[in-house]
């Protein structure tokens, strides 16, 4: 049994590894057209900007929101870090050194021990994806030309 789960967890690994492989040359690829990153970059800032994360339920709702909670927001603010590094000529390793040094400051560095780790870097990832799927979701909506 203990095999078993090495191998599930080697897997997974493998897993995530091609998945991330797979993400980098999709955004190389991106990356490499000017007018890609362009319209990506502005559909990106209207959504955020202009307010189309605000539907009801929606844990990124701005409306009816206090100004200082939505400076705790680090899922925006590591979203926003992204979006200002964002250019046709930004390599990928600029982007994930951001989003990990971002992850070292308002997710690992404030757990004092490994159990808060788990339960901030779990609520983090949690609200990540939430926030990411909102985003796609705004951008399918709203036919944004970056969208697929």
């Amino acid at each position: 049994s203990s095999s078993l789960t090495e191998v599930t967890v080697f897997t997974k690994r493998l897993r995530r590894k091609t998945d991330l492989s797979n993400m980098a040359k999709t955004m190389r690829t991106v990356l490499n057209s000017n007018s890609k990153v362009t319209v990506l970059r502005s559909d990106l800032h209207a959504v955020i900007d202009q307010g189309f994360l605000d539907s009801p339920g929606n844990l990124f709702q701005m409306k009816f929101r206090n100004p200082e909670e939505l400076q705790n927001d680090i899922e925006l603010k590591c979203l926003n870090d992204l979006m200002s590094l964002l250019t046709p000529s930004t390599d990928i390793r600029v982007l994930l050194n951001c989003l990990s040094s971002n992850l070292q400051a308002f997710v690992i560095q404030p757990s004092r021990n490994e159990e808060e780790l788990r339960t901030v870097a779990s609520d983090f990832q949690l609200r990540w994806n939430f926030l990411l799927t909102a985003v796609s979701k705004a951008l399918t909506l709203n036919y944004a030309d970056s969208f697929g």
